[in-house]
């Protein structure tokens, strides 16, 4: 049972960046906009938050330095594909391509470093009173770090946004049939730079986490592609933050399965564990394109341009 749940507590560690970068692409596709640059913006957050770490020592800089890249990627990501209709899918694979380069120009020198201790001290893991003494998930959930509350409540706050609060409904309009929504009133231009922006804020934060808490260290290509798996893990979970909050720390497990696994000497190859992740996003995939609903369908108009002449 221990062991159950020193893995579970590990798992939950791993999927935390998973999370936040796919709260962050759920927003984005929810305005109709297929941002596959997400490798990029969490790229570009790990480099910003871990150089800000180590220039102030302060978390919270480094929190707000990670935000504003994601955000920064997500800016010109959303002025080429809202204000000058440009492919959405070429867009975000050109993001991704130049979050990669700009992370490994500002990393190469920063190889091997680690986090300053005052940051570090931020987030341990922090018990929550009375949850954290619930048997079995009280420890695997509750007995974590700020930033794994952080996603509980970015999850939260998402679901109750985009199903219960009038915002979140011109939203989902929005993502649907934009030209209905413009012709009702609704600001689309407006709503799809807001929502686009904290969708790439979330991505960088994404990729914080990985720099300053979960390594906690700079090494090359930190994300190791969770980017894609993030992009995958939307359609697994169905536009829905609540499945997105599972789906993410079921692919946080797959990641971590391999490193459990050989401490019980099973004659496995670790090139196969390392690829466990992948294969399932392909089978994720597959299902989720075979079992066709409308509840499993994503917003109508998702990466159409929208040009308001031709409404």
């Amino acid at each position: 049972m221990e062991f159950l749940i020193l893995f579970l507590t590990a798992s939950v560690q791993a999927g935390t960046p998973l999370l936040y970068a796919t709260l962050g692409e759920t927003i984005t596709e929810k305005a109709g906009n297929l941002n596959l640059g997400v490798e990029g913006m969490m790229l570009m957050g790990a480099v910003t938050g871990f150089m800000v770490a180590l220039a102030t020592a302060n978390p919270a800089l480094a929190i707000i330095g990670a935000l504003a890249a994601g955000a920064f990627g997500a800016l010109i990501f959303t002025f080429l594909t809202v204000s000058l209709r440009t492919n959405q899918v070429v867009t975000g694979l050109a993001l991704t391509i130049f979050g990669t380069g700009i992370a490994g120009y500002f990393g190469q020198k920063l190889t091997g470093s680690v986090v300053p201790g005052q940051v570090k001290a931020v987030f341990i893991p922090l018990k929550l009173p009375v949850l954290g003494d619930i048997p079995f998930i009280g420890h695997i959930l509750f007995d974590q770090d700020i930033l794994i509350y952080g996603g509980y409540l970015v999850m939260i706050a998402t679901g109750i946004y985009l199903y219960k609060t009038r915002k979140g409904l011109n939203l989902r309009i929005i993502g649907e049939n934009p030209a209905a929504a413009d012709a009702s009133g609704i600001r689309v231009t407006l709503y799809k730079y807001v929502h686009i922006l904290v969708g790439g804020a979330l991505c960088g934060l994404g990729g914080a986490y990985l720099s300053l808490v979960y390594v906690p260290a700079w090494q090359e290509n930190i994300t190791a592609g969770r980017g894609w798996i993030a992009v995958a893990l939307v359609i697994f979970a169905t536009w829905n933050p609540y499945k997105a909050w599972l789906g993410a720390y079921f692919f946080g497990a797959l990641s971590i399965a391999g490193f459990y696994i050989t401490k019980f000497q099973i004659s496995v190859s670790t090139y196969f564990l390392d690829m466990l992740p992948y294969i399932a996003t392909i089978i994720v995939l597959v299902v989720i394109s075979i079992r066709k609903s409308k509840e499993n369908a994503p917003p109508k108009a998702l990466s159409e341009p929208y040009f308001r002449e031709e409404r």
